[in-house]
């Protein structure tokens, strides 16, 4: 039963986004004119295939690359990141967890200084140290990791899945208002992924926190969401409920994802691969 988030506020807006990379005979226009409204608490996924301009729409969003054209709104108000320092209080509202835990972290910084970092992001930075070292415990906790067993270590000694752990344990320290996932269990084991899911909802509920999956994997994208939006050359070839999307699409681009994944009680139809 999907929730009814009308009367939730708005917390990120899109009007007409593009975004151009190169010129002339080069240009390739990644994100072409999307709306798109997350409210406070939803669930969104974006879904599509590599190259479909998801993953390009992600990094605007972030800040982590500039607008072509078109306007993003955080909080009702336009966004401005034209400074260092604006784009570092945007990003205290708006994280991300990547679907590479091994790009996502310095290796050469312990994980103590980590933890740490976010801490200071958030104005943590003259907190006493018993209360500092309470708050990494109790990140480390929520993700059923021991800080006991991590402080100085460096990243590349965790596994994947305990790099991917570390990563919510960051969410969790910092409680932004909107979460980024890219394709956050693509290099973790059936039941991590789960596990993992399952505590980014936890966190959603405890703070809520809007989390926007980026994800190619449309199972994942009816099993966690509220809204799904099908993203093809990008643009938004359909959007609603993740009921109505995926059991009753609309698109036919939106039908031949579903189509394409694989049911084990019927024979594989290889012809289109």
């Amino acid at each position: 039963m999907a929730r009814d988030l009308s009367k939730s506020p708005s917390v990120l807006r899109g009007e007409k986004v593009v975004k151009v990379f190169g010129y002339g005979v080069n240009k390739v226009v990644a994100v072409n004119e999307v709306d798109f409204d997350f409210r406070k608490s939803e669930v969104v996924s974006i879904v599509g295939e590599s190259g479909s301009g998801k993953t390009t729409l992600a990094k605007m969003v972030l800040g982590l690359i500039g607008v072509t054209e078109g306007d993003i709104f955080f909080n009702g108000e336009l966004r401005d990141i034209s400074s260092h320092k604006k784009k570092k209080a945007y990003w205290r509202g708006i994280q991300a967890v990547f679907q590479d835990p091994f790009s996502a972290f310095n290796m050469f910084n312990k994980i103590d200084t980590l933890l740490l970092d976010c801490i200071k992001l958030m104005g943590g930075k003259n907190l006493p140290a018993e209360e500092k070292h309470k708050m990494m415990v109790e990140a480390c906790s929520f993700v059923n990791l021991k800080y006991e067993e991590l402080t100085n270590k460096y990243p590349f000694e965790l596994s994947g899945g305990q790099m991917q752990r570390l990563m919510i344990a960051r969410i969790f320290l910092m409680k932004p208002k909107i979460l980024i996932a890219d394709e956050p269990t693509s290099m973790v084991d059936a039941c991590s992924r789960a596990t993992i899911l399952d505590m980014l909802l936890k966190l959603r509920d405890e703070i809520d926190m809007t989390i926007i999956f980026i994800t190619h994997d449309i199972g994942l994208a009816y099993y966690v969401s509220d809204t799904v939006y099908i993203m093809e050359n990008g643009k938004f070839v359909e959007r609603g409920t993740a009921e109505d999307v995926i059991l009753n699409p609309q698109a036919d681009y939106t039908k031949r994802l579903i189509n394409d994944v694989p049911k084990i009680h019927e024979e594989w139809d290889l012809s289109t691969v």
